[in-house]
């Protein structure tokens, strides 16, 4: 699975990739991921996902992730191509130091949630209801207690 950064910020996000290559591979590994699957992380700041997010869930506030999925809502169908998109994770580098501190925990820590966080839900997971939540919320505490602490 491979994955793109985009760093629209002045925030340094270099030192994330061997945490977020670590995740790759164990979400690889526990969904048990067979398809050439590709994405992009894109770095933003509070004002841009505040505007992403009025735009395309009409709630004009500020949030720490958004995903957007390439194959939302698709039909099953049979791709012949080397790589299938699964789309975008958005996140604002602002709400990760914030929740870093409210939570308690390091920045890499927090930036390793929200790209598990919107990585999951690209790959169809949800928490809309409450199964959907405790299944996705126990998948991402084992994915990432493995590979950086609380």
């Amino acid at each position: 699975m491979e994955y793109t950064i985009v760093n629209m910020t002045d925030k340094n996000v270099n030192d994330l990739t061997k945490y977020f290559d670590r995740i790759v591979l164990k979400i690889i590994e526990r969904l048990d991921i067979t398809q050439p699957y590709c994405f992009s992380v894109i770095f933003i700041d509070d004002k841009k996902i505040k505007e992403i997010n009025n735009n395309y869930r009409h709630k004009n506030t500020v949030t720490d992730v958004i995903s957007f999925a390439a194959l939302d809502g698709a039909e099953d169908f049979e791709l012949d191509i080397e790589e299938i998109e699964l789309g975008d994770i958005f996140i604002s580098v602002e709400a990760i130091e914030r929740q870093a501190k409210e939570y308690g925990h390091s920045v890499i820590r927090e930036a390793s949630f929200l790209f598990t966080h919107g990585l999951l839900h690209l790959l169809g997971y949800d928490h809309q209801d409450t199964d959907g939540e405790i299944t996705m919320f126990n998948l991402q505490d084992i994915i990432l207690d493995d590979i950086i602490k609380r």
